[in-house]
């Protein structure tokens, strides 16, 4: 982690971007200008912030909690990488994340 910006390093679509220990992954996404539409705006109501989890980082990301889950297995295309991204908060650990943009 670059600790002069306290920034975490992520990667989106092959692209990267930055993000703020203590935000939401949805937020970081938003404010970099990644087309992610989370209608709900985080009130983990609508799904349409999905993102799959690349990689390993399933495995390394705490996992969902029930009313994630339930909503992930509403989801067509889920898969067991999926997340929804209002719902992982950045921290340190997620510096290298990759991740690809549900669509």
């Amino acid at each position: 982690m670059d600790t002069l910006s306290n920034q975490v390093h992520c990667q989106a679509d092959g692209f990267e971007f930055e993000a703020k220990p203590g935000t939401t992954l949805m937020i970081a996404l938003k404010s970099t200008g990644f087309d992610i539409e989370a209608s709900c705006e985080g009130s983990l109501a609508c799904g349409t912030c999905h993102v799959k989890l690349a990689g390993d980082w399933p495995s390394r990301v705490p996992p969902p909690a029930d009313d994630e889950r339930a909503m992930l297995d509403w989801l067509p295309g889920a898969t067991p990488a999926s997340r929804l991204s209002c719902q992982i908060v950045v921290t340190p650990e997620l510096n290298g994340l990759c991740l690809d943009i549900a669509r």
